[in-house]
């Protein structure tokens, strides 16, 4: 699972896997939640502090994330999106 960007700890992969809704993993120690590109968790365990973060990258990058997840579907390289400062 490709590596798209790091911030705070947090560590966002995204592929394809032929279902929706289009969604990222993000990865903190040993948390391991589903994101929708609207920032919402909807899978795994996260802190609350990290999820407010994750959240807030990813409402900021909601056109990258989708531009990567149609990449994705064509088994096309990812791009890296910019991480949270």
């Amino acid at each position: 699972m490709p590596t798209i960007s790091m911030f705070y700890g947090i560590v966002i992969r995204m592929y394809y896997d032929d279902h929706n809704p289009p969604h990222f993993h993000a990865f903190f120690g040993e948390y391991e939640a589903i994101f929708n590109f609207e920032g919402e968790k909807i899978d795994g365990e996260m802190p609350n502090l990290k999820i407010k973060l994750i959240t807030a990258w990813a409402l900021i990058h909601r056109e990258d994330l989708m531009a990567n997840w149609e990449l994705a579907k064509d088994s096309e390289k990812l791009y890296n999106i910019n991480p949270l400062n």
